[in-house]
C-alpha cells in the first residue's frame, strides 16, 4: 500500500478495489475475473464500465501497457508468504518474469463473498481459479498476437512477457493488453498447465517481500502516511472486559501536545502530537473501573470448573477388559504476535475509512459501521487492508478498529491507534484453557474396542464465522452452537481404534476468546497423539510401531516413515537423551514430527526436529519450509513454557518478558522439513505444523523421564 492515503489518490498501490478497477478501465489494460470455485473463469472485457453488480469470489488479474501483471488478492498477507505463492502461480501460467508480478490487498469488498484468511484456506482455495485466471488471460494475449502478427495461434510460444512467432517476431504482453481485452474467444486452449511442465511453481524460492521487510520499506498499519493522523492510546481496566466507571482527566489534558481525551466501552483514550506524549498523558488519568465478569476467578476455580464439566465415564465397549486413561490440561494462551494490534481511522460526517491487518475485513467493516450507528449501511466503512504482522486467529477480532474510529469521530481528525504490548497481552481474545480425559477400551490380547475422548473447554468465538455473513451471524447469535459445530467438523482419529468418539462439554467462562492456531487442534489432537504413546507403554508396543500398525490413511503412513528413516528412529541414545513422533492429517494435508530431546540438563532442551509434509502441490517449498519451522518453534514454546495465569479475572503475563516464548537459544539448528507429495491438490500449511510439534516433542519428553507430561506448559510450576 502506498504511504500517502488520500482519498482521492490515484496510486494503485493505495486504492480500494472500486477504485482499483476504475484505474484498470483508464489505463488500456486486461482484466480477467476468475469465479472461485469454476473450472472456467468469466472474463470481461477491460473497457467495460464498472457498475455495483455483484462479483462474489472473484480473481481479478490486470496486465499493464509497461507489461507488469498486477494481481488482486483478497486475502491478508500476514508473515504466511502468500504473496510470494500468489505471484509464483501467476508468472507460471502466464509465463513471466516473478519479479514482473505485482500483488495487491483488496479492500472490504461485498463482491468478494469470502476474504478471510484463516483455516488454512488460502491456498487451497484460491489456486485452482487464479491459475485459471492466469492461463485465460495468457490464451487472450496469444489470440490477440495472433491477428497482430497475421499467424497462426497455435505456432506461438510465449515466454518472459513475450509472444513469440516462428520467423522470430516477437511482442510484448504490454504492447497486445488493449488488444487483448477485446477477444471473446481465445484461439488457443485457456487450460492451466499440468505440473509436469511446472517451471517456477514448486522450486524453492525467496520472499517477493523479503528485502522491503528487512529494509524497513514494507508498510504496516502504523507506517501508514495518512494526513494529519494523530497518535492515540487507550487507557485499559486491570480486569478483563471490566468498564470505566468513573475518570478525571483534567492532568492529562493539561500536558504537553495532548489533543484530546475520549471516553471508549473498553477504556478511556488519548490522543496527542506523539506516541510518547500519548502514553504519558495516558498514565496520567484518574480512572476508577468496574470489575469485570471475571473478576472472581483465578486458575485454581478455572481448573476446577473444566474438570467438573468432563463428567462420569461412559460405559465401555462389550468385552472391555481393561480401561486405560489419561487427562491432560492446557491453558490459555495469548497470540503473541510481533505486530501489535494497530489502526488507522479516519471518519469524516456520514464516510469512514480505517487501515488495518484484518484476518476478516467484511467482518471488520461490520464491526466499525455497527459502532458508528451504521448498522444498515456498512458500505460507508471503507476498510484498506494492510499487511499485518502476524495473526494466528487474533486478528479476526478488530476492537482496535471500533476504538480508532469512535476516537476519530470523537476529535474530527485521523488518529493512528496503538496498543501496547501489555494491552494485546492482558486484553485480547486467547486459546481457551481446557481439560480432556481420554479413555481406550482394551479387550483380550489387548485388542482395542473403543477410544473416547471427552475435551471441557470454554466456548470459542467465532463471531466471523467462516468469512460469510451467514455464518457470522450465527457465531454472533449462536457462539456456543459455532464453536460445536466446528469441533465436530474438525475433530477426527486417524486410527483403527474400534469405536471412537469426540465429545465436546462447553463450559461458560467469562474470558474472551478466540481460535489458535489450528483452532481445537491444538489441545485436542496434541492429547490424542501423547495418549497414543500412553497406550503403546500399556500394551509394551513400539510406538511407532502401533501407529504403522492402526493408521488408516496412507499419508499419514509415509510421512510418518519418512521422519523414522530420516531421524534414525529406535539408533542407540545416550541416557537423558530421548525421540518422540506424532502425526497430523487436517486440511488436507499430512504431517510427521519427530523430536529428539535431551533432559540430563534438568531443563528439557529440544536436540532436533525432523518434519516430513504432505500439502500435495508445494507451491513453494521455501515458504512452505518457513511456516512448518515457525509452527515448531510455536510448539516447543507452548509445550515447555509459555501460557497465560488468571489472577481474579487479570491476565497476569504483559509482555515477552513474562510469556516465556522460546529464545534463538533454545531453539536447534537441525530442523529439517521433508515434503512428500502424493498428488497435485493444494493442502493447508499454516495451522498443519503445530499440534504434531507439541505431541512430538511432549512424547520424547515422557520417554527421556519415564513420566507421561499431562500438564501444559510442562515447565509452569503453577504458582
Amino acid at each position: 500500500m502506498a504511504d500517502a492515503l488520500e482519498s482521492d489518490a490515484a496510486a494503485p498501490g493505495g486504492m480500494n478495489r472500486r477504485r482499483f478497477l476504475t484505474w484498470v478501465v483508464a489505463s488500456p489494460t486486461l482484466m480477467i475475473a476468475a469465479r472461485l470455485g469454476l473450472d472456467v473463469p468469466e472474463a470481461a472485457a477491460a473497457e467495460a464500465p464498472v457498475t455495483e453488480a455483484q462479483t462474489p469470489l472473484s480473481l481479478y488479474i490486470a496486465i499493464q501497457l509497461d507489461g507488469r501483471v498486477v494481481t488482486t488478492l483478497p486475502r491478508t498477507e500476514m508473515g504466511q508468504g502468500i504473496t510470494t505463492a500468489v505471484a509464483m502461480l501467476v508468472a507460471e501460467e502466464l509465463d513471466v518474469a516473478l519479479d514482473s508480478v505485482d500483488v495487491r490487498s483488496a479492500d472490504a469488498d461485498p463482491r468478494w463473498l469470502i476474504q478471510l484468511t484463516g483455516l488454512s484456506s488460502t491456498m487451497r482455495y484460491l489456486a485452482g481459479p487464479l491459475r485459471s485466471a492466469a492461463a485465460e488471460a495468457r490464451a487472450r494475449i496469444v489470440t490477440a498476437a495472433a491477428l497482430r502478427l497475421r499467424a497462426l495461434a497455435f505456432t506461438l510460444t510465449t515466454a518472459n512477457g513475450e509472444v513469440h512467432a516462428p520467423d522470430g517476431r516477437r511482442v510484448g504482453y504490454g504492447e497486445l493488453a488493449e488488444d487483448a481485452a477485446h477477444v471473446l474467444l481465445p484461439a488457443v486452449s485457456s487450460q492451466p498447465k499440468p505440473p509436469s511442465e511446472y517451471t517456477v511453481v514448486g522450486r524453492p524460492t525467496g520472499r517477493i517481500d523479503a528485502l522491503d521487510i528487512v529494509t524497513g520499506a514494507a508498510r504496516y498499519a502504523l507506517d501508514l502516511d495518512v494526513p494529519g493522523a494523530l497518535p492515540a492510546v487507550v487507557a485499559r481496566p486491570p480486569t478483563l472486559r471490566g468498564t470505566v466507571q468513573s475518570f478525571n482527566d483534567a492532568v492529562a489534558r493539561a500536558m504537553p501536545g495532548v489533543v484530546g481525551v475520549v471516553p471508549l466501552a473498553s477504556g478511556v483514550a488519548v490522543v496527542a502530537q506523539t506516541f510518547a506524549q500519548a502514553f504519558a498523558a495516558r498514565d496520567a488519568l484518574q480512572v476508577s473501573w468496574t470489575a469485570g465478569p471475571a473478576s472472581t476467578l483465578s486458575d485454581v476455580d478455572i481448573r476446577a470448573r473444566l474438570r467438573d464439566a468432563i463428567g462420569p465415564r461412559p460405559l465401555p465397549p462389550l468385552l472391555t477388559t481393561r480401561t486405560v486413561e489419561g487427562r491432560f490440561d492446557f491453558p490459555y494462551l495469548a497470540h503473541a504476535t510481533m505486530e501489535t494490534q494497530s489502526c488507522v481511522a479516519r471518519v469524516q460526517g456520514t464516510q469512514a475509512e480505517v487501515w488495518l491487518g484484518a484476518q476478516d475485513p467484511k467482518y471488520a467493516q461490520r464491526e466499525v459501521a455497527r459502532a458508528l450507528g451504521w448498522d444498515l449501511a456498512p458500505q460507508r466503512v471503507t476498510v484498506h487492508v494492510v499487511r499485518a504482522g502476524g495473526g494466528f486467529g487474533r486478528r479476526f477480532f478488530n476492537q482496535v478498529a471500533v476504538e480508532a474510529a469512535l476516537v476519530s469521530r470523537a476529535i474530527g481528525r485521523p488518529v493512528k491507534l496503538m496498543w501496547s504490548r501489555n494491552d494485546d497481552m492482558r486484553h485480547g481474545h486467547f486459546r481457551p484453557a481446557s481439560h480432556h480425559r481420554i479413555l481406550a477400551h482394551l479387550g483380550l490380547g489387548g485388542s482395542l474396542l473403543g477410544w473416547n475422548h471427552r475435551a471441557a473447554i470454554p466456548t470459542v468465538e467465532l463471531p466471523h464465522g467462516f468469512g460469510d455473513v451467514l455464518t457470522a451471524l450465527a457465531g454472533e447469535v449462536l457462539p456456543n452452537v459455532t464453536s460445536a459445530v466446528f469441533f465436530a467438523l474438525s475433530q477426527r482419529l486417524h486410527y483403527r481404534f474400534g469405536l471412537v468418539g469426540h465429545e465436546l462439554r462447553e463450559v461458560a467462562i467469562p474470558i474472551p476468546t478466540a481460535s489458535f492456531r489450528s483452532v481445537f487442534t491444538s489441545q485436542v489432537g496434541v492429547a490424542n497423539e501423547v495418549f497414543v504413546d500412553q497406550l503403546a507403554r500399556e500394551l509394551q508396543v513400539d510406538p511407532v510401531a502401533l501407529r504403522r500398525s492402526r493408521l488408516t490413511s496412507s499419508r499419514l503412513k509415509a510421512v510418518l516413515e519418512k521422519v523414522v528413516s530420516e531421524g534414525q528412529w529406535g539408533r542407540a541414545l545416550p541416557p537423558g537423551v530421548a525421540q518422540g513422533v506424532a502425526v497430523l492429517e487436517e486440511w488436507e494435508s499430512a504431517i510427521a514430527h519427530l523430536i529428539e530431546v535431551d533432559v540430563t540438563g534438568g531443563t528439557p532442551r529440544v536436540l532436533r526436529v525432523v518434519i516430513a509434509a504432505d500439502v500435495g502441490l508445494p507451491i513453494n517449498p521455501k515458504g512452505i519450509e518457513a511456516q512448518l519451522q515457525g509452527a515448531a518453534v510455536d510448539a516447543m514454546s507452548t509445550t515447555l513454557s509459555a501460557g497465560l495465569h488468571i489472577d481474579a479475572g487479570a491476565v497476569r503475563e504483559g509482555s515477552f518478558a513474562d510469556y516465556r516464548w522460546l529464545r534463538m537459544k533454545h531453539v536447534p539448528s537441525d530442523i529439517q522439513v521433508h515434503l512428500v507429495r502424493s498428488d497435485d491438490r493444494v493442502g493447508g500449511v499454516g495451522e498443519l505444523g503445530y499440534p504434531s510439534a507439541a505431541a512430538a516433542l511432549a512424547n520424547a519428553i515422557a520417554r527421556a523421564t519415564g513420566t507421561m507430561p499431562t500438564r501444559f506448559p510442562i515447565l509452569d510450576e503453577g504458582v
